[in-house]
């Protein structure tokens, strides 16, 4: 069974920093995108960030120039540093592992982190 444990989330003043890790843990044998997703209540989960596993990068209009997404594939693990937070950057942010391929099933599923709130005050 594939996890994803996100970390990093909390309370920062607008204009701060705050750096989110999703480790997948599990017997994976490979990932292709991982990317970082946010959701407000009442509303559709919108993409973030999301990047391949050979480091190409797609980025919401909304944060570009502001986020940055990494990965570390031999840990498989994803990042996002975000900077010059804002507080429409307020929301619950979920890690997304596509196409993991396991040891155990040789099929590719996709996978969800639990969610870590980031709250940004102005």
């Amino acid at each position: 069974q594939v996890q994803l444990v996100e970390s990093g989330g909390g309370s920062v003043q607008a204009g701060g920093s705050l750096r989110l890790s999703c480790a997948a843990s599990g017997r994976i044998f490979s990932i292709n995108d991982m990317g970082w997703y946010r959701q407000d209540a009442g509303k559709q989960r919108e993409l973030v960030a999301r990047i391949s596993h050979g480091g190409s990068t797609t980025y919401a209009d909304s944060v570009k120039g502001r986020f940055t997404i990494s990965r570390d594939n031999a840990n498989n693990t994803v990042y996002l540093q975000m900077n010059s937070l804002k507080p429409e950057d307020t929301s619950v942010y979920y890690c997304n592992a596509e196409g993991v391929l396991t040891f155990v099933e040789w099929t590719r599923h996709d996978y969800w982190g639990q969610g870590t709130q980031v709250t940004v005050s102005s």
